[in-house]
């Protein structure tokens, strides 16, 4: 058999028409599995997902007579009415409102905010809603796929997908407070988005739209829905996230080679004292200003960000020890933290 007998012979033209035939399906098959997975996952949490209308308080320095607004995006995550969104968008709102999918429209009650997170609780009261599932954001891995849904620039019940960029990064809030675990992604997300809900393929909520770096393609971010599992049930019972304060600001230290060793300390960072508040808790349990503090409840304090991870709500009014260093002698005192000022009513 010469070589053009056996390229046209039956069995090899059937192997190379089934090829040549099979490249497009499996190719076809892979989009319309993404497609399938996006839709779903759309058609699951869509209509939880509402527009949030906001007027905002008057601003004394610029005398307007009419209220600013603002604008931004929530979801439905119990079925008697409590939506979650940012608490940017809602901070200083005078009334808001959220309008569905559907057509509906209601008024929305601000149940509670907490700055520290961006996050916010809002209650409609409405014949009908669909929840979103939260999910479970410590599931998740790089590169897996993500749906955002909300309404960037007025452009209602808007889609966009991508995947998980990174994990575990850290955000800083309005507060100057650092918000943990946050997801990277590059789902692209534009004003009008935050407070929107970031989706798996199956549909749970897995974070909540926040920020985008200004400049930036691709970069964008979301608060776990972990952190919205600790913050909810916080918001509902009290409208705010109670924790703790000693009064002290500070700034995070390295400590010289010699100074550990000399002091036999575990960590070479540490947390430098620069002020104490009048009457705080620090005041009273006789913190000064060049005071290094090393520990906090037993745990080493190795930054500013991680004394404050650890004045959680759990440390309010109750003594806890704390150890700082003071002209190379280290000593332990004892402390109770108070709630922050501020944070006392915010509703």
């Amino acid at each position: 058999m010469d070589m053009l007998q056996l390229l046209n012979s039956p069995g090899i033209e059937t192997e190379r028409t089934n090829t040549r035939l099979d490249e497009p399906d499996r190719s076809g098959g892979l989009l319309d599995a993404y497609s399938v997975a996006v839709v779903g996952a759309v058609e699951r949490v869509g209509p939880s997902v509402a527009h949030v209308e906001v007027s905002l308080r008057s601003s004394p320095r610029r005398r307007q007579a009419a209220p600013e607004k603002g604008s931004g995006s929530a979801f439905v995550f119990t079925p008697d009415g409590f939506l979650l969104t940012n608490s940017h968008v809602v901070e200083g709102a005078r009334s808001v409102r959220a309008s569905f999918p559907d057509g509906s429209s209601y008024p929305a009650e601000v149940v509670g905010i907490d700055p520290d997170t961006d996050l916010a609780v809002l209650r409609v009261d409405a014949p009908i809603l669909v929840p979103a599932k939260l999910g479970d954001s410590a599931r998740l891995r790089p590169g897996q796929v993500v749906i955002a849904i909300g309404n960037p620039l007025g452009f209602a019940s808007t889609v966009t997908s991508g995947v998980v960029s990174g994990l575990g990064r850290t955000m800083r809030s309005k507060t100057g407070r650092l918000i943990d675990s946050v997801i990277q992604t590059d789902a692209a997300l534009n004003p009008g988005n935050s407070g929107g809900p970031l989706v798996d393929s199956r549909g749970d909520v897995v974070g909540i739209n926040t920020a985008i770096i200004a400049g930036a393609q691709g970069i964008s971010f979301a608060v776990p829905v972990s952190t919205a599992h600790f913050v909810i049930p916080q918001l509902i019972r009290d409208g705010r996230v109670r924790r703790g304060w000693i009064g002290v600001s500070g700034q995070t230290i390295q400590l010289s080679t010699r100074r550990v060793q000399l002091s036999h300390l575990s960590a070479a960072r540490a947390v430098l004292v620069t002020d104490v508040a009048p009457r705080s808790p620090a005041e009273r349990a006789g913190l000064q200003q060049r005071d290094i503090i090393l520990a906090f409840g037993g745990a080493d304090v190795q930054s500013v960000d991680e004394l404050q991870r650890l004045l959680s709500h759990e440390v309010v009014n109750r003594k806890s020890e704390i150890t700082v260093l003071r002209s190379g002698v280290r000593s332990t005192r004892s402390v109770t933290p108070t709630e922050r000022p501020g944070h006392a009513d915010r509703r």
